[in-house]
């Protein structure tokens, strides 16, 4: 009988799971909760479904480090969870080809858009006349150099836990978290600072939803590593079962990669011409 219910396959079969109902519910409680908030309503509602959302993704992959330190993760499983980050990260390289495009289409043929709508006149130049651009060669490029060095940090860490380097690991990916930080704190800071803001031109939208996505995955990138971190420091991971870590690692590539397109595309080159902001 227990010969029956024995695995004779390198593939892990599911147990029933609760999180992709919980997660939806939430992720629609969100959404309709922050289509209130946004006409006029408290935000109650939306962060009731933001906390079901977080309470999901704890409870899920809780229960997937479970599965794997259970040795549900043969190598076939391994490679399949590879292929889903491949094809996430695949699908968020899609995500910003749409934002690169609108920038594109509206820095390159601004006769169109003159007569579209207000939002969107730029007089025929570009940048728009009376926006103050930000300087690529202060603050941007600053933070070019910090999410690169940060990823020569987090390439440390990787190559330490491939060689069983415990130390290396913790301290790789630490600096790899303080990097991040130190980012988004700059970020924050020009956004703070800027001249112009997201409503009422077609650069500033366009800039704003290239670069704001663009530091929201920063900060997903950075919790994921914060995860990544407490459970190297608590002895999780081993040279040869790691994908959780090196999942967090190619994310954090692919936000290093973006970030380069998006300082040579929209910084200095989309900012060309245009009259650069005192101090920015």
């Amino acid at each position: 009988m227990a010969d029956a219910h024995s695995k004779h396959h390198d593939y892990h079969l599911v147990n029933p799971s609760p999180w992709p109902f919980v997660g939806s519910v939430g992720a629609f409680v969100m959404a309709a909760g922050a289509i209130e908030w946004f006409h006029g309503a408290q935000p109650w509602f939306a962060l009731i479904g933001l906390a079901i959302v977080l309470y999901t993704m704890f409870g899920w992959w809780r229960d997937v480090i479970r599965e794997g330190n259970q040795g549900d993760h043969t190598p076939v499983v391994q490679l399949h969870l590879r292929y889903g980050m491949i094809l996430f990260i695949a699908s968020e390289v899609m995500f910003f080809v749409a934002w690169f495009w609108a920038f594109f289409d509206a820095s390159l043929f601004t006769g169109e858009h003159i007569q579209a709508s207000r939002l969107a006149f730029t007089g025929g130049h570009w940048p728009p006349q009376g926006i103050e651009v930000f300087d690529p060669w202060h603050l941007p490029l600053i933070n070019t150099l910090i999410l690169l060095t940060s990823g020569t940090t987090v390439t440390w860490a990787h190559h330490a836990l491939l060689h069983d380097d415990r130390k290396g690991l913790v301290q790789g990916l630490l600096a790899t978290v303080i990097l991040g930080l130190i980012f988004t704190t700059v970020q924050a800071y020009e956004y703070h600072h800027a001249a112009f803001s997201f409503a009422g031109n077609i650069y500033g939208a366009t800039f704003f939803m290239a670069t704001g996505f663009h530091g929201f995955h920063v900060i997903v990138g950075t919790i994921f590593l914060i995860v990544c971190l407490i459970r190297a420091a608590g002895g999780a991971f081993t040279p040869k079962a790691h994908f959780g870590f090196e999942a967090a690692a190619w994310y954090w590539h692919f936000v290093d990669v973006v970030w380069l397109f998006l300082f040579a595309s929209i910084y200095i080159w989309g900012s060309a011409g245009g009259a650069a902001a005192a101090g920015h």
